[in-house]
C-alpha cells in the first residue's frame, strides 16, 4: 500500500496543492452541516411532529449521516483524491456508476449555488426590499467566484470564518436555551418539561408527520460529505481525515439535538410561529424567538445576518465542490479536457467559470418570481444529494469486500469505519426509504400529481439514464473485488 506520509504537504500528482489545514478541514465538516435547515426550518418540524418526533427523527438521520461519514473516511483517508465519491464508484462498483454520481453532483451543487443566491435574495429584502435581487445575487456570486478563484486556501480560510461565525450562534442559543430550561437564566420563566407533556406531544402526527420531518432532517445533514471532495487539497490527509470524521458523531448530538431539543421544550408545538419558518420572515426563527425572549432586541437582524452567513457559505462550499468534481471529471476522460487545467496555484479555473455560469441561473428570478424559482431549484437538485449518499454507502461496503478480499489488512487502513457492514447497509436502508418517500403525498390525493412527481423523482431516472447509457457506450461493468484497484495514496 502506498504511505501517504510522503504527500501530506505538497502537491497531490495531478497538480492540485494540499493547502487545505486541520481548523479548515474541521470547519468544512462543521459548516456543512449547518444551514439554514437548523436556523430556519427547525421549528417546522417541532410544529409538525411534536419534540419527541423531531428529536427522534434527527437522532435517526444524524446516525445515517454517521455511518455514511466513516464510510467516507474510510475511504478518504485511504485515497485523497479530488473527485471523492465519484472516483470510488468507478474503482469499487463499475465505471459508469462513478460516472454518473459525478455529473450528479456536480449538478447539484452547481444548482445549489443558485438556490442559494435567490435564498440571499430573500434575506436581503429584509433589510432593503426597494433594491432589486438581482444586484445581491451578482455582488455574492462575485464573492463566492473570487474567493474559489484566488487559491483553495482561500476557500478554506473563508469557510473557516463562515462556520465560526454559525458555530458561535448555535452554541449561544443552545447556551440560553438550557440556561432558561433550569431556571439559570434570569428574566425568563421555565416551563420545565410541560411542553412535552402538553396535548398529543411528545409524539405529534403519528409515522407520516415523522417521515416528513426526517427527509427535512436528511436535506439539512447534505453537505457534510465536502469533507471528502476536501481530503484531495488537504494537509496530511491520512491523519487529519481522521480527525475531522470522529467530531461529526458529536457536532451532529451538539448542533442538531441539543438545538431541537431546546426548541422542543422552550416553544410549545403548538405555537402558531413555528408554522410559519420561510427564508423570506426571519422574524419566526425558533433561534430569533428565544432570543428575542431573553432581552435581545435585535434578534431577528442578528439572525439575519447569521442566516445570510449560512446562505454564502453553502454557496460558497457549493462552488468549490462542484468546481472539484467536474475538474476530476475532466482528468478521468469523462468530461472535456478543458476542465482539467489548473491555474499557476493550482485552481481549476476552466471548471470554475462553468459552475459559476450555472449559479447565475439565479439571474432569471426577476423573470419567474424569487419564490418559485427556488422552490423548483430546490426540488430538482434536492434528490441528487441523497443519489450520491447512497453511491457513497454502495462504494464503501464494496470497498471494504474488495480490500479484504485482495489480502489487505484492516489495521493498515489510516481509518477504519465501526459496525461493517452494518453501519453502510444501515445508511443505504434509510437513505433509499427517505428518497423514494420525499414526495410520496403525491400518489395519495383524489388525483395524482404528476408535475410535483416528475420536479422531485426526476433526478432518479436521470441518473440510472446516465448510468446505463455509459455502460452501454463503453462497455463498463460491474468491478470484481479481486480486480478493485483498492492501493492507497492520492490522485492519480
Amino acid at each position: 500500500m502506498t504511505d501517504l506520509n510522503t504527500a501530506s504537504a505538497t502537491p497531490a500528482k495531478d497538480g492540485l496543492h494540499r493547502s487545505l489545514k486541520p481548523r479548515h478541514l474541521n470547519m468544512i465538516a462543521i459548516g456543512g452541516s449547518i444551514g439554514t435547515g437548523l436556523f430556519v426550518a427547525s421549528g417546522a418540524t417541532v410544529a409538525t411532529a411534536g419534540p419527541g418526533g423531531a428529536l427522534l427523527a434527527y437522532a435517526l438521520i444524524g446516525l445515517m449521516v454517521y455511518f455514511l461519514m466513516t464510510s467516507l473516511g474510510e475511504m478518504a483517508a485511504h485515497i485523497p483524491v479530488s473527485g471523492s465519491f465519484s472516483t470510488y464508484g468507478s474503482r469499487f462498483v463499475d465505471d459508469g456508476f462513478g460516472f454518473a454520481l459525478g455529473w450528479n453532483y456536480w449538478y447539484n451543487w452547481a444548482v445549489t449555488i443558485a438556490a442559494e443566491l435567490v435564498a440571499a435574495q430573500l434575506i436581503m429584502s429584509f433589510w432593503l426590499p426597494e433594491v432589486s435581487g438581482l444586484y445581491w445575487s451578482a455582488l455574492f456570486l462575485g464573492l463566492m467566484f473570487l474567493l474559489n478563484f484566488v487559491s483553495v486556501r482561500g476557500f478554506g480560510e473563508s469557510e473557516f470564518w463562515f462556520a465560526l461565525i454559525k458555530v458561535v450562534t448555535v452554541v449561544v442559543f443552545i447556551g440560553i436555551g438550557l440556561a432558561t430550561i433550569f431556571g439559570i437564566m434570569g428574566g425568563i420563566e421555565s416551563p420545565g418539561f410541560s411542553n412535552f407533556t402538553q396535548g398529543d406531544a411528545p409524539f405529534v402526527g403519528g409515522l407520516q408527520a415523522m417521515v416528513g420531518v426526517a427527509m427535512i432532517a436528511g436535506f439539512s445533514f447534505q453537505g457534510t460529505e465536502l469533507i471528502g471532495i476536501a481530503a484531495g487539497e488537504s494537509e496530511n490527509p491520512k491523519k487529519n481525515i481522521p480527525i475531522a470524521i470522529r467530531q461529526v458523531f458529536w457536532r451532529i448530538l451538539m448542533f442538531y439535538i441539543l438545538a431541537i431539543f431546546v426548541i422542543g421544550v422552550l416553544i410549545p408545538y403548538t405555537d402558531p410561529n413555528l408554522l410559519k419558518n420561510d427564508a423570506s420572515d426571519i422574524s419566526v426563527s425558533p433561534f430569533t424567538l428565544l432570543f428575542e425572549r431573553a432581552g435581545f432586541a435585535a434578534a431577528a437582524s442578528v439572525m439575519n445576518a447569521v442566516i445570510l452567513t449560512a446562505i454564502l457559505s453553502a454557496g460558497n462550499s457549493g462552488m468549490y465542490a462542484s468546481t472539484r468534481m467536474l475538474y476530476n471529471l475532466a482528468l478521468q476522460g469523462k468530461a472535456p479536457k478543458l476542465f482539467g487545467r489548473l491555474s499557476a496555484n493550482g485552481v481549476p479555473r476552466n471548471a470554475l467559470y462553468a459552475t459559476t455560469l450555472v449559479g447565475a441561473l439565479c439571474f432569471f428570478t426577476s423573470i419567474v418570481g424569487d419564490s418559485t424559482l427556488y422552490t423548483w431549484l430546490l426540488n430538482t437538485s434536492g434528490m441528487c444529494g441523497f443519489i450520491a449518499w447512497l453511491g457513497i454507502a454502495i462504494s464503501h461496503y464494496r470497498f471494504r469486500k474488495g480490500y479484504l478480499t485482495q489480502g489487505g489488512r484492516l489495521e493498515d487502513l489510516p481509518y477504519r469505519a465501526k459496525l461493517f457492514p452494518f453501519g453502510p447497509l444501515f445508511a443505504f436502508t434509510l437513505c433509499l426509504l427517505i428518497t423514494l418517500g420525499q414526495n410520496y403525498q403525491a400518489f395519495f390525493g383524489d388525483k395524482i400529481d404528476w408535475a410535483g412527481l416528475a420536479a422531485t423523482y426526476i433526478s432518479l431516472p436521470l441518473f440510472l439514464v446516465i448510468w446505463l447509457g455509459y455502460r452501454m457506450k463503453k462497455g463498463s461493468r460491474l468491478v470484481r473485488y479481486s480486480e478493485m484497484d483498492v492501493r492507497g495514496g492520492g490522485d492519480d
